[in-house]
């Protein structure tokens, strides 16, 4: 506690040190949110903002460490499966509800009683939530899992007003455009494609926080537009600017330009289920065949960096396995161990999702030509894209190659590995996130052991185990890690940017 606490003390006094009130901070984004229901949204956009909108009990700070929020400290028993969490008093949500221990039961009761998009962040792991006093609620979990406190971590589990639960809960699209929480600002106008104001909360719990009188988030799609507008001084922060246009951000005075370690992973999946991709030695093939070094440096110009695992290096868990070095005369040689010849495939990719992502996929095929493959790249658009990949219907599952990214918003390695690779998330009766079709009954073992696991040294090495027969197993072609990118006015201080994408401005001013 007293750890926690001079953490905080020091915080504030660093800031109010140098820090000046007033102004409007304006985000430019390429999309715009999807819902502003925390539970209700997988898009780092939506997250973005509720960010700014909601509290949890706990948040990361910008090198991914969880330190307090709503709750001021917390206990967690022996055997791992009880939470029990000492919650700030005098908060209020900004329509006047007292958050206490009964409103953190109300929303996590809502969350594990819905079908909401990321109810499966606590289904299943969460057994019951109970009040023990006004200011104390308990977290009863099934069995112990070791990142639960990164799961509360999480945009999800973001807390929302009782209030609001009662007027919109049955109408979870209505709640998400009726966002309310303890945060740092105060949704004032959401005008659908175009702009989301927020507005500072006057009696915010941080004292002498936020320092901004507000924060409009603009969509601009183009991001050449994006990156006019912010040198023309119109806009003041925007995140990813394309690769091309960075160099010409860098040498701008007017600006700041950071370029951070990401959690994203960006890998071409194989369907495994379909010959010849079925057979290990053509994915090795394949992946050994691809220059990533070349990728990193030419199409993404070093804005990327080689993987060698499923998990970016920054995610907690990641151990380092040496991967597929590029060698073409290693992937000529297992193509013909495996009596394969004029191999030709179907290469899915979105185009524009991610930086450079259909210039990589045009790459990869130039690359694979090179060892005798023949592969047809076929971009398609988003929206239809995810739906073929994550469909329940069986008529779907017809790809052979597709370009994919992930990256754990929770901060660790389980949010990557149970998801991807273990095979209770396979469709028909999975969540359809094992797109791949993998299935090892090893690697589901050590996937189990890993959630359940307290100890950190016997955490770490099933998490190397499991690393290590993934990459062997080759379900992906492992391309690269992404950086985050945040570009803004020299004028704005104290921007974060966390390695899970997000660009936070609650603590931000002016100077």
């Amino acid at each position: 506690m007293k750890k926690f606490l001079f953490f905080s003390l020091v915080l504030i006094a660093v800031l109010s040190f140098s820090a000046k009130y007033g102004g409007v901070a304006r985000y430019v984004m390429g999309a715009d949110a999807v819902s502003l229901l925390p539970a209700n949204q997988t898009d780092n956009i939506s997250g973005t903002v509720c960010r700014h909108i909601f509290d949890g009990l706990v948040e990361f700070d910008e090198k991914l460490n969880i330190t307090p929020a709503l709750a001021e400290r917390w206990e967690i028993s022996q055997d791992g499966t009880e939470y029990t969490f000492y919650l700030r008093k005098g908060v209020k949500f900004h329509d006047g509800a007292d958050f206490n221990a009964q409103a953190v039961k109300k929303y996590y009761d809502y969350v594990l009683n819905s079908s909401l998009r990321r109810t499966g962040l606590f289904k299943g792991i969460v057994k019951e939530i109970v009040v023990v006093d006004d200011y104390t609620v308990k977290f009863i979990l099934e069995k112990p899992y070791s990142p639960f406190l990164n799961r509360l971590a999480h945009e999800a589990a973001l807390i929302v007003s009782p209030k609001a639960i009662d007027a919109y809960g049955s109408d979870p699209a209505k709640l998400g455009k009726n966002p309310v929480g303890t945060g740092p600002f105060m949704l004032k106008e959401w005008k659908i494609g175009e702009r989301i104001e927020l507005v500072k909360n006057p009696n915010y719990w941080r004292e002498g926080q936020p320092y901004l009188d507000g924060i409009v988030f603009t969509i601009v799609p183009e991001d050449v537009s994006r990156v006019t507008q912010l040198r023309a001084g119109d806009v003041d922060v925007m995140f990813n600017p394309p690769p091309a246009l960075v160099p010409v951000l860098q040498k701008d005075e007017k600006l700041v330009v950071r370029v951070e370690p990401s959690l994203r992973v960006i890998y071409i999946g194989f369907n495994t289920r379909k010959a010849p991709l079925s057979d290990v030695r053509v994915r090795q093939a394949l992946n050994y065949a691809i220059d990533k070094q070349k990728l990193c440096a030419t199409i993404m110009r070093n804005l990327a960096i080689p993987s060698d695992s499923p998990l970016a290096k920054y995610t907690f868990g990641y151990y380092s396995t040496g991967g597929y070095p590029y060698d073409p005369a290693k992937a000529k040689q297992l193509l013909k161990e495996a009596g394969v010849e004029n191999l030709k495939l179907e290469l899915l990719t979105p185009k524009g999702r991610y930086l450079n992502d259909y210039e990589v996929a045009v790459a990869v095929q130039g690359m694979l030509k090179e060892v005798g493959v023949t592969v047809d790249v076929k971009p398609m658009e988003w929206a239809s894209y995810i739906n073929k990949l994550f469909s329940s219907n069986p008529a779907d599952w017809d790809y052979e190659l597709f370009l994919l990214g992930w990256a754990p918003s929770t901060g660790e390695g389980h949010w990557v590995l149970y998801p991807l690779f273990h095979s209770d998330n396979m469709n028909p009766n999975g969540t359809g996130d094992n797109n791949t079709f993998y299935s090892n009954p090893k690697v589901d073992e050590l996937i189990d052991k890993i959630a359940h696991e307290l100890d950190k040294e016997k955490l770490l090495q099933y998490y190397a185990e499991v690393q290590k027969i993934i990459v062997q197993d080759a379900p992906w072609i492992f391309l690269y890690n992404m950086t985050n990118i945040v570009a803004h006015k020299k004028q704005l201080k104290n921007v974060w940017l966390l390695p899970t994408e997000f660009v936070i401005l609650k603590y931000a001013w002016f100077e």
